[in-house]
C-alpha cells in the first residue's frame, strides 16, 4: 500500500491540509503558501476527502483531484487521495494511520480559522488536538468567531504566539497557532454558486 503514497524521510515536517476542495481554488493555494512560510514545513499533503461527512455529497473524487492539482502547483506540495486510498473517513482516524505509516515524520494539521470555529464538531476533535500540533490560518469574516470558539478556549494553555509559529511543528502536541496571514475573499461555495464549478 505504501507504494502510492507520497515519500517523506524521517525528521520531515508535514502539514496536512484535509477538505472536499469542491472546488480547489485559489485562497487553498494562498494558504498553504501561507503555512509553508510561517510554519517552516518541508512538505504540504492535501488531503482530498472522498467525502465530508458535515457537508452534502461532493462532485466526483477525480474531477476534484484534477482541479486541486491544476490549481496547486508548488514544488513542496503534494495532492493526494490518500483519505481514500486509507478507507478513513474522519480526520482522526486518518491522522492515527498516517502517524503509524509515517513514524518518524513530524506532522501538523493545517486549517482555515472558519473551520476551527466548528472544530469541536469534529468526531474525536480533543484527540487531534491533543497528538498533533495544529497550525491556523485567518480566514476573512471568521477571526472572531475563531478566537472565540469552543476548542480555542479548552485549549488557550496551549497556544503559541505567532512568533513562535516557525517551530511549532517540532513542539510536543497540544499545541496550536493562530497566524494573520493576507487573505483572500474566496470561497468554494461561492464558486458553486455562481456556476463557475459544476458536479
Amino acid at each position: 500500500m505504501r507504494q502510492s503514497f507520497p515519500i517523506a524521510t524521517p525528521g520531515m515536517t508535514i502539514g496536512l491540509l484535509g477538505g472536499s476542495f469542491d472546488p480547489a481554488h485559489a485562497g487553498h493555494a494562498h494558504i498553504t503558501r501561507e503555512a509553508i512560510r510561517h510554519f517552516r514545513l518541508d512538505r504540504v499533503w492535501w488531503l482530498v476527502s472522498p467525502g465530508n461527512p458535515l457537508k452534502p455529497g461532493p462532485a466526483p473524487l477525480a474531477a476534484r483531484l484534477a482541479r486541486a492539482r491544476a490549481v496547486m502547483d508548488h514544488p513542496k506540495v503534494v495532492v493526494t487521495d490518500l483519505e481514500a486510498r486509507l478507507g478513513t473517513r474522519y480526520t482522526a482516524d486518518t491522522l492515527q494511520r498516517l502517524m503509524a505509516l509515517y513514524p518518524a515524520v513530524r506532522f501538523v494539521w493545517l486549517m482555515g480559522a472558519d473551520n476551527l470555529a466548528d472544530f469541536h464538531r469534529w468526531q474525536r476533535w480533543e484527540w487531534i488536538m491533543d497528538h498533533v500540533p495544529v497550525g491556523v490560518l485567518a480566514r476573512p469574516g471568521t477571526t472572531l468567531a475563531a478566537r472565540m470558539s469552543k476548542a480555542a478556549e479548552r485549549y488557550a494553555a496551549q497556544r503559541v504566539p505567532p512568533r513562535a509559529a516557525a517551530g511549532l511543528a517540532r513542539r510536543k502536541a497540544p499545541a496550536w497557532c493562530f497566524v494573520n496571514a493576507p487573505m483572500m475573499a474566496i470561497s468554494s461555495s461561492e464558486l458553486r454558486a455562481k456556476g463557475q464549478w459544476r458536479r
